[in-house]
């Protein structure tokens, strides 16, 4: 067919599709209330409260996402996120301890003390407004979205989700889950997908790559090839988006209790370079110490937030860029002959420099991760005096643990993780610390001191008889 011809042709089909109605909505698949697990003793009081509250007023209201996700699996949700048709306006008047929160999504926050209840308003698919002229939808021309507030029905709210186990709604009319999207068989089968086209979904938010890591991580599901295949050629995307957004995407990743398993996750979708590059080619060169260093590390952050045990972010950087300051120390001490404490001061700052090129690192994060660093080469080299200093440090704990860590992953520090968890023990006591350690004193024996020059200085007017 000529090209004028099959113009025409696209002309005319096109002009006949717009004579018929639109394809009708997607039925769900519906579990009846006898047919699921979830049940209301297991959903937070204020999230029934607001459902309650639209549902009487005559709205939609939906218990949505990771909440219903994660009842239907056995577990108690962290968060329970509420979908409704009306708007954030609406929302608002109805609860007077409301808020609305948000540019690039508007979003009404109900607040009980505090607990917050997040309330979305159904989204509707780009496609159903004029990107061009719509004002609540706002994208870049790599067509990654900065706004998007266009309303529409719950049908269109499902596939405007990320993964489709994350588009399970918990309708309280009825109390029956819907499924849009195939979620439930997903859920049987431990897979996570990407709704819609992956390479669009990704275009649009870069981040999904890494929501792809955490929530497989997290659910201990495998990440559907098709939602795995265009992350190599979308990754670089992930420059792009502001250090801050992926600090707070580390931390998700990692300090919420699936530590571990988001690095081999991240690993294995090759997105770790966009956060930690230089760990990320310490891995990729098959450095056993910095792998057993992670794994270990790792290990613990996940153990210590299984026992309800505090994590810093600070102690968690220290680990991951530590390959990256112990090797420009190494540099600084080989090349230019600066000692091992002011070898890895240099370093620790340029290694923390550097880091805000891909993640945020804020200075009450930055400053102790400094601190642990700085410290290890001075224990290392402890004496009685100098012990006695820091063992009133802030920081020593952290620093020890650290020190640990480096042994268990294979260094030869052995020796200083034994004398200085005596040495504290001793201190929190009332003792001074051990005796140095043959090897420690031979190792460490104090210089000679200086001798002045032309003797002792005489004050004005003094004889030197």
């Amino acid at each position: 067919m000529p090209r004028s011809e099959a113009a025409a042709a696209a002309t005319a089909c096109d002009a006949a599709d717009d004579t018929h109605p639109p394809a009708p909505a997607p039925a769900p698949r519906a579990l009846a209330r006898d047919q699921h697990s979830i049940s209301r003793k297991n959903i937070n009081r204020n999230a029934l409260k607001v459902l309650y509250r639209l549902h009487k007023d005559g709205y939609q209201a939906h218990l949505v996402g990771g909440g219903v996700r994660d009842l239907l699996l056995g577990r108690q949700p962290k968060d329970f996120d509420i979908a409704t048709d009306a708007t954030p306006e609406q929302v608002r008047a109805l609860f007077r301890n409301c808020r609305l929160i948000g540019r690039r999504f508007r979003l009404a926050h109900v607040v009980f003390g505090r607990d917050v209840v997040e309330v979305a308003t159904f989204r509707a698919d780009h496609s159903s407004a004029d990107d061009e002229d719509d004002a609540d939808v706002v994208r870049q021309d790599d067509g990654r979205i900065l706004r998007d507030n266009v309303f529409g029905t719950i049908e269109e709210d499902a596939f405007r989700r990320d993964f489709t186990v994350n588009a399970l709604y918990y309708d309280i009319s009825r109390f029956a889950v819907l499924d849009y999207t195939g979620a439930l068989a997903d859920l049987e089968a431990k897979r996570l997908r990407l709704i819609g086209d992956p390479e669009a979904r990704y275009r649009e938010d870069p981040v999904r790559m890494l929501r792809a890591a955490r929530f497989a991580a997290k659910l201990g599901f495998d990440v559907d090839p098709a939602t795995a295949a265009p992350i190599v050629e979308c990754g670089p995307l992930l420059r792009d988006i502001p250090p801050s957004r992926l600090f707070d995407e580390v931390l998700k990743l990692f300090v919420t209790g699936h530590a571990r398993a988001s690095l081999e996750h991240l690993l294995r979708l090759d997105l770790l370079q966009y956060l930690f590059p230089g760990a990320d080619a310490a891995l990729k060169a098959g450095d056993a110490g910095v792998t057993a260093l992670f794994e270990r590390a790792l290990e613990n952050t996940d153990r210590r937030l299984a026992d309800d045990k505090p994590v810093t972010p600070a102690f968690l950087y220290a680990v991951l860029l530590w390959p990256v300051a112990l090797a420009r120390a190494n540099e600084l001490r080989d090349r230019e002959g600066e000692s091992p404490v002011m070898a890895m001061q240099r370093a620790g700052a340029e290694a923390a420099d550097g880091q805000q090129a891909y993640t945020a690192l804020p200075k009450r994060f930055s400053g102790p991760m400094r601190e642990i660093w700085l410290l290890q080469p001075k224990l290392e080299r402890y004496r009685g005096k100098r012990a006695k200093r820091l063992l009133t440090h802030p920081r020593l704990r952290a620093a020890w643990d650290f020190l640990c860590l480096r042994r268990d992953a294979g260094e030869d520090v052995g020796e200083y993780c034994d004398w200085w968890q005596r040495a504290m023990e001793a201190h929190a006591q009332g003792d001074a610390p051990p005796a140095e350690s043959a090897a420690g004193a031979a190792q460490q024996a104090p210089r000679n001191k200086r001798r002045r020059r032309g003797g002792r200085r005489r004050r004005s007017g003094q004889s030197g008889e």
